[in-house]
């Protein structure tokens, strides 16, 4: 089977698939062969830019806010209308520190400080948006038998580190949510891991105005594809409760191989 035929027959959804990570996991989806839906909560270009990138109808943008439980329900059902029954979600679309401060980097703002309205926003998005996906598609997947739900998580430091609320306990929520889901679907052909890039990643939700030399140490969106596709494919069956670092996956390897590596219990085990 080619790369290309890998995914052939699957439908997936991306939540968060204009920038950064999302577009190079809709990217990698589609072109393994994937139906890819993708979101934005607002800038429907972004997403349209995308799916034309990828051409021949495989990806399918849809303007949605993941913070509105009505609006998750919609994207799901046009989807199975549209392409299928959905195989896999990618809870991707999070809100970061810049909605508090675009100086976070530099000076980090106390959690007092901090904006009640924005602390609401990052946590419907990063926390409640989560629930709502994968609430509307894992009664589909639990009568087919299989599914996958992949959260995208942040290293543990980052969830630790001063100045990072509430982007920090959001991640640690999801974290969260990953493990008690994997629990709750044993058994049941449905996985629930959290697959993170392992670094600050050139995405939107790093300043512009950030050091040289950290810029320099950015790593590429495209580092999480790899262990995505093996994640999401029947290879990876019965994985779950998972958390994978990209930066750790070695492709030189047996992709078996690379996600040892790669893989530790979610949350903090």
């Amino acid at each position: 089977m080619s790369e290309r035929e890998r995914l052939e027959g699957k439908v997936a959804i991306v939540t968060g698939g204009g920038r950064g990570l999302g577009k190079a996991m809709a990217l990698g989806l589609a072109r393994a062969g994937a139906r890819v839906a993708i979101t934005a909560a607002r800038a429907r270009e972004e997403i349209e830019t995308v799916a034309r990138e990828e051409g021949a109808g495989r990806i399918l943008p849809l303007q949605a806010d993941v913070s509105s439980e009505a609006a998750c329900a919609r994207v799901v059902a046009e989807v199975v209308q549209r392409l299928g029954p959905v195989d896999i979600l990618v809870n991707n679309a999070g809100r970061g520190m810049r909605f508090v401060s675009e100086r976070f980097m530099t000076e980090p703002t106390r959690f007092w400080e901090t904006s009640p309205q924005r602390w609401k926003m990052v946590i419907a998005t990063n926390v409640n948006g989560p629930f709502f996906m994968a609430r509307a598609v894992v009664p589909g997947m639990l009568d087919r038998g299989w599914g996958r739900v992949v959260n995208i998580s942040m290293n543990h430091q980052t969830m630790r580190r001063r100045g990072f609320s509430p982007y920090g306990p959001s991640k640690a929520a999801l974290e969260s949510e990953t493990i008690i889901w994997s629990q709750e679907l044993e058994g049941t052909g449905v996985t629930v891991n959290a697959l993170l890039p392992g670094g600050a990643t050139r995405t939107g939700m790093v300043p512009d105005d950030v050091p040289e030399e950290i810029r320099r140490s950015l790593l590429e969106p495209e580092i999480v594809v790899p262990p995505l596709l093996w994640l999401v494919s029947p290879a990876a069956d019965g994985i779950s409760g998972k958390r994978f670092t990209a930066s750790r996956w070695e492709a030189s390897l047996p992709e078996a191989d690379a996600a040892a590596r790669a893989e530790e219990p979610a949350g903090w085990a």
